[in-house]
């Protein structure tokens, strides 16, 4: 009998008890949840990217830190690019045929960079979009923790926190920019790349020389570690472009900018972005515009755009347009870059390229 005299009905006690269990399953359930995504254990990754998970913190995430993280992974990659390259075993095999018919082709060092790039932003941010160039098998999946430290050089650029909501952000990764170049041996092209984008713009760019060991990086209205020139030939230009389609732009450049014109061939799009910049690197060439008349994915592109966003310059199509970095992963319309010239002008004076790239 219960104390009192009072006496306790079999559907009562049941009740009670379930409720109790109840409370119980909501409070381990998130805590449980926290600590797996906290693991990298939230979600079994498939083909190049990783949809948006549960986030714990209220769904917000910080850029600044976003932006410490980027950097670590595009290091951490590139160590793995560089330990491949320089044990001369890269295990070389064909994707498949880009769309121009050259062999799309992948080495140890795309598939090893891949993993450590995306494991460490996946641990770190589990509640962002990450899509990378690589497929991400869940069979090699690792826990890459960060120590949630932000470089001083990073926070005497960005001095607060730049919170934005977590299902706005899509991160691209490029873990090895110019494998063709790397098989090569063509060292001074390679880079690795990260890209965070808000709501398809552009904010973070990452681009790290894993042979020179030089990186750079910007945020759009925030700081960064690289600069522009101080002056660029608008009249005639050293523009880059791919190695394998200098001839197309050759000759629309010679019409549009006189015969002075320097056509610079180059591998991966990281490079040609920093080639329109201030960067203390010896193996690295200088020009005045970066442009590209083929499709191109935009895990090449990204971090370049957003680091030349951040220094007042500009990455469109070759018909003016900007570019959005949701949905597909590529873009059909070319690509023109510059930074401290009238960008729209140098789009009306070359409005045949877009063509010529579709021949």
């Amino acid at each position: 009998m219960a104390p009192m005299g009072i006496r306790l009905s079999p559907l009562g006690v049941a009740v009670f008890c379930l409720l109790g269990l109840g409370v119980l399953y909501h409070l381990y359930s998130g805590f449980l949840a926290g600590r797996f995504s906290l693991f990298g254990l939230g979600g079994e990754p498939g083909g190049g990217a990783a949809g948006p998970a549960a986030s714990a913190d209220g769904g917000t995430v910080d850029l600044r830190e976003m932006l410490a993280v980027s950097v670590l992974a595009a290091v951490r990659g590139g160590e793995e690019v560089r330990r491949v390259r320089e044990s001369n075993v890269l295990h070389e095999k064909s994707k498949g045929k880009t769309r121009e018919g050259a062999d799309d082709k992948m080495t140890s060092g795309d598939v090893l960079s891949n993993r450590k790039m995306f494991y460490l932003l996946k641990t770190a941010f589990p509640s962002v979009q990450i899509n990378t160039e690589e497929h991400v098998d869940a069979s090699d999946q690792e826990v890459i923790l960060w120590d949630r430290k932000i470089p001083e050089d990073i926070l005497k650029e960005i001095a607060t926190p730049q919170e934005v909501p977590a299902e706005s952000v899509t991160v691209w990764i490029d873990p090895l920019d110019a494998t063709q170049e790397y098989t090569e041996d063509l060292r001074k092209y390679v880079t690795t790349m990260v890209c965070v984008a808000v709501n398809g713009k552009p904010v973070l760019g990452v681009i790290h020389k894993p042979f020179s060991e030089y990186t750079a990086w910007a945020m759009v209205d925030g700081g960064s570690n690289v600069k522009a020139r101080t002056s660029y030939n608008e009249k005639t230009p050293r523009i880059v472009v791919s190695r394998s389609h200098s001839g197309m732009v050759k000759q629309v450049a010679l019409q549009t900018f006189g015969n002075q014109t320097t056509i610079i061939p180059a591998g991966g799009a990281g490079y040609k972005v920093l080639a329109l910049l201030d960067v203390p690197d010896k193996s690295q060439e200088k020009a005045d515009l970066y442009i590209h008349v083929t499709y191109i994915k935009k895990w090449d592109i990204c971090a370049g755009n957003a680091i030349l966003k951040a220094l007042g310059g500009h990455m469109t199509t070759l018909s003016g347009e900007e570019i959005s970095y949701t949905g597909s992963d590529g873009i059909e319309g070319g690509l023109l870059a510059s930074i401290r010239m009238n960008h729209q002008a140098l789009v009306r004076k070359l409005p045949d390229l877009e063509k010529t790239g579709h021949k």
